[in-house]
């Protein structure tokens, strides 16, 4: 195993929160969301993620025709799209977060880009080509035995071409020296060759600390190139277990095969939602039932090892699904859940064993209550999770205690 990249000391002390910046505010622009950063910080948010801000495509455009299409159809990774703003909008938010002691990242598609991206005519070599010689959309399968996804709206770039890699470094570059961003969320990292992201890191990593997120589960990301991976099977787990699917012994069988296959400090992100459930998998009511149920499985998302995330509108209890394509503002009413919230990220932000992978279980797999220990040093954190509706062993039905 080759030697895992440096990851910041604030990105393991911090709660991730997902921005989407076409739902968050009704004006769905950079200068809007920036607004809203004081109430952020001041809730705990550690580290923003900004979904794709770049052009978008219009041809082959999905969704309504008075809407966007969609945000991962990329039509110039050099520009910021002016419905959301500009540059220096960009620029001025980065600014003001790190002024709040908060890190930005964007997300970049490396996979792919719009029919009509500007590559399309000035490097029609950097693409993927049928036996005819002619472009074609994207088909994606998660596993081999998923249902494939059909991306008509994209192309698939060719990373056979040696001249590709160098101009997206270069793209990935500017974000960093022209908007002073801290990192990158990476789509379907997978599907592009590792040791492109390997050279990427080096070269952004010499301008600065940087954080890279892999929207894959794939462990070898975390050699030489990736800090953190998605962790799609946590997720699912605690679907199950809030959908009385499962109970602890489905948490053992997640704990024993993620030492198994991950570095030993290899940080996995933990979730109860992101754009991708919300919009095509259900709310979190749908998800995860009550509030009670939601917030049981953020406590596990949050003290179990991993980085936690937070997608924008959970703090208000997101009871729908966003629309992916077109403008489709939150509905943020009384933030219902953000206290909750704001409690579970200064316990990870305050505490040193929530920084760290250490965990010990102290319940027998099958036991009704989930207990187990996080230690950094003499320090310990002792957590209990209620995993049903039922009262057991002191706590009430998804009761839960950390001290």
């Amino acid at each position: 195993m080759n030697r895992p990249p440096a990851t910041p000391a604030w990105a393991r002390q911090a709660w991730l929160y997902q921005v989407n910046l076409r739902q968050h505010t009704p004006e769905g622009t950079l200068a809007a969301f920036a607004r809203d950063l004081p109430r952020l910080a001041r809730m705990g948010v550690g580290l923003l993620w900004l979904m794709p801000l770049h052009p978008t495509g219009q041809l082959q455009r999905k969704g309504p025709a008075h809407g966007f299409g969609s945000p991962y159809a990329v039509r110039d990774h050099l520009a910021v799209d002016p419905a959301l703003g500009t540059l220096v909008d960009l620029r001025q938010l980065v600014q003001q977060a790190h002024g709040l002691g908060m890190r930005v990242i964007l997300d970049w598609v490396a996979n792919h880009t719009a029919w009509d991206h500007v590559w399309t005519k000035e490097h029609p070599d950097w693409y993927l080509r049928d036996a005819q010689g002619a472009l074609y959309s994207c088909t994606y399968r998660a596993t081999p035995e998923c249902e494939p996804e059909y991306w008509t709206d994209v192309v698939g770039l060719d990373y056979a071409q040696p001249a590709l890699w160098p101009a997206m470094i270069d793209a990935m570059l500017h974000w960093q020296r022209e908007a002073g961003i801290d990192g990158y969320r990476c789509d379907v990292a997978s599907l592009v060759p590792t040791a492109f992201w390997c050279q990427a890191r080096a070269a952004l990593q010499a301008q600065g600390p940087v954080f890279l997120l892999a929207e894959s589960d794939d462990p070898t990301l975390h050699q030489e190139a990736f800090d953190a991976t998605y962790d799609f099977r946590l997720f699912d787990t605690l679907q199950r277990v809030a959908q009385a699917q499962a109970g602890s012994e489905a948490l053992h069988a997640w704990w024993a095969d993620r030492q198994q296959r991950y570095p030993a400090a290899a940080l996995g992100l933990n979730y109860t939602a992101n754009h991708d459930s919300n919009a095509w998998r259900g709310s979190c009511e749908a998800l995860f039932g009550s509030p009670a149920t939601l917030q049981a499985m953020a406590v596990l998302a949050a003290t179990l090892p991993g980085l936690p995330l937070l997608y924008g509108g959970q703090e208000a209890y997101l009871r729908k699904r966003l629309a992916f394509f077109e403008r489709d503002p939150i509905a943020w009413g009384s933030y219902a859940l953000q206290a909750f919230y704001a409690e579970l990220m200064a316990r990870k932000r305050q505490h040193p064993a929530l920084h760290g992978n250490s965990l010990a279980f102290d319940s027998a797999p099958g036991a009704p209550v989930l207990r187990y220990r996080r230690r950094a040093g003499d320090t310990v954190l002792a957590v209990a999770v209620n995993l049903s509706a039922r009262p057991a062993e002191g706590l009430d039905g998804w009761g839960w205690q950390v001290d």
